[in-house]
C-alpha cells in the first residue's frame, strides 16, 4: 500500500508462506494475502511481494494463461505486484538449505536466466508506470569467492541481466531494478563492501562499456542505465548483525549514489551479554534449516560464526564477556525475547532516517522464519502475526 508523503509502498514478503513451486505460491497468495489486505488496507490498493523460485518463474514466463490468471486475481482483489523475491533458487521451506541458499550463485547461467525470467514476469504483470524490483543474493557465499576471476564472473553476469533490463524497458515501458542483498558471510556483507563493489565494478567505465555493447546504446546512456537498473536491498537485520550504525550505512549508500530499491524491515536476535543462561535459551534457535550467522564482539574485536552451534563451541572453550548478534528473523514488533533482545532498535533508526530522508519507494517486512520460531513467539495465526508487523511499521512512520 502507498504510505503517502513520499514514504513509498509497504508490504510483507510472501516468503513467509509455503511457495517452492507455482501451485504452492498460488495457494498461499490466494489464501493469505486477501485476508491481510482486508485488515490492513481495506479501502486502498495493496502491494504484493511475490516469492518466485526458479521453477515458478519458468512456469509463468512460458505460460501466458497463468500470468493472465495472476493479473486477474490481483485486479479483482485491488492488489498490485511491485517486487519479487528471487533470492532462493529452489526449495526454501521444510528442507535444509543453509549456505546452499546462495546457489547457483551469480557466476552461473542458471542464476542469470532465472533472473531474466522473473524480469519478464514483472514487466508483464506489474502496473504500467511502475518500477518493480527483483531481490537477489549477494553474488555468492564468501568462502566460495576464491579470487578476482570469480568477482569478474559475477560482474559479467549481472551486466548481462542489466542489458536485458534495458531492452525490457524499451519494449514494455517497465523499469525493472535488480537489487542485490548484502548478507552476513557473503561476498557482499557490509555496506562498505557493497559500496566498494558497486563503485569499482558495477558502476565502472568498463561495465558501462560492456553494457553499451550488449544493449546497443551509447556509453553515455549506459552509465545512467547501470544506476537505474542495478541497486540494493537494504535488509536492516543483516546490517544490524554486522554491528553497523544503520543511519550511517544508509547515508553511505546515498552518498555513493547506489539506489536502495527495497528497504527491508527485519529484526535479528541480540545478546548484549552472553552467559550460560543465554546460551541455554538459544539452543531452541540452533540447528535449523536456515543459516544462523552470528557475529561476536569480544574485547573490542569482532568474529563471525556461520551458525549458532559454532558460537556455542567457542563459548564452551572460553566463557569470557562478549556480545552476540544472530541472523534469525524475529517479529519486528518485539524487542524482548526473555533472556535476550532483538535489533528492533536498528529498524527504528532506519525508519526515522527514512521518514526524514526517504531512501526507497519500496518497504517490506521479511520475517520468513515463522515455521521455525518457538511456539511462545507465535501469538495468533500467520495472518494475525503479519498484520501486527505491518501495523507496527505504519505506527513508526505515522
Amino acid at each position: 500500500m502507498d504510505l503517502g508523503k513520499g514514504l513509498g509502498h509497504l508490504t510483507y514478503s510472501t516468503l513467509v508462506h509455503p511457495g517452492d513451486n507455482w501451485d504452492e505460491i498460488w495457494n498461499s497468495l490466494t489464501t493469505y494475502v486477501p485476508q491481510v489486505k482486508e485488515r490492513i488496507s481495506p479501502n486502498q490498493p495493496f502491494g504484493v511481494s511475490l516469492r518466485l523460485a526458479a521453477e515458478s518463474a519458468k512456469t509463468l514466463v512460458n505460460n501466458p494463461r497463468e500470468r493472465d490468471k495472476l493479473k486477474k486475481f490481483l485486479g479483482d482483489n485491488d492488489m498490485y505486484l511491485y517486487t519479487v523475491n528471487a533470492f532462493p533458487y529452489g526449495p526454501f521451506k521444510g528442507t535444509r538449505v543453509k549456505e546452499q541458499v546462495y546457489e547457483p550463485d551469480w557466476r552461473s547461467e542458471e542464476r542469470t536466466q532465472y533472473t531474466i525470467n522473473v524480469a519478464e514476469v514483472l514487466a508483464d504483470v506489474c502496473p504500467e508506470g511502475s518500477s518493480p524490483s527483483i531481490q537477489s543474493p549477494p553474488l555468492g557465499f564468501k568462502p566460495r569467492v576464491t579470487g578476482p576471476d570469480v568477482v569478474d564472473a559475477f560482474t559479467e553476469h549481472v551486466i548481462r541481466v542489466a542489458a536485458h533490463l534495458v531492452g525490457l524497458r524499451e519494449r514494455t515501458g517497465r523499469t525493472v531494478g535488480l537489487a542485490l542483498e548484502p548478507e552476513p558471510y557473503c561476498f557482499l556483507e557490509t555496506t562498505d563492501e557493497t559500496v566498494e563493489y558497486f563503485t569499482k565494478h558495477l558502476y565502472s567505465g568498463a561495465s558501462a562499456t560492456r553494457l553499451a555493447r550488449l544493449a546497443g546504446i551509447p556509453i553515455s546512456e549506459a552509465h545512467a542505465a547501470l544506476r537505474r537498473h542495478l541497486g540494493t536491498v537494504f535488509d536492516i537485520c543483516h546490517q544490524a548483525v554486522a554491528f553497523e550504525n544503520i543511519s550511517e550505512s544508509l547515508q553511505k549508500l546515498v552518498d555513493a549514489g547506489i539506489p536502495v530499491f527495497k528497504l527491508q524491515e527485519a529484526a535479528a536476535v541480540y545478546m548484549p551479554q552472553v552467559n550460560q543462561k543465554v546460551v541455554d535459551s538459544l539452543q531452541r534457535y540452533a540447528d535449523t534449516i536456515y543459516l544462523t550467522q552470528t557475529k561476536e564482539k569480544k574485547e573490542g574485536r569482532f568474529h563471525m560464526y556461520l551458525n549458532l552451534e559454532d558460537a556455542f563451541a567457542a563459548w564452551g572453550k572460553d566463557q569470557g564477556p562478549r556480545e552476540w548478534r544472530t541472523h534469525i528473523h524475529v517479529p519486528v514488533f518485539l524487542d524482548d525475547l526473555g533472556p535476550f533482545g532483538t535489533t528492533r532498535f536498528a529498524i527504528e533508526d532506519a525508519l526515522k532516517f527514512h521518514k526524514a530522508n526517504p531512501v526507497s519507494r519500496q518497504l517490506e517486512i521479511e520475517t520468513y522464519t515463522w515455521d521455525v520460531l518457538p511456539s511462545n513467539l507465535k501469538t495468533g495465526n500467520i495472518v494475525d502475526y503479519v498484520c501486527k508487523e505491518l501495523e507496527w511499521v505504519q505506527e513508526q512512520l505515522s
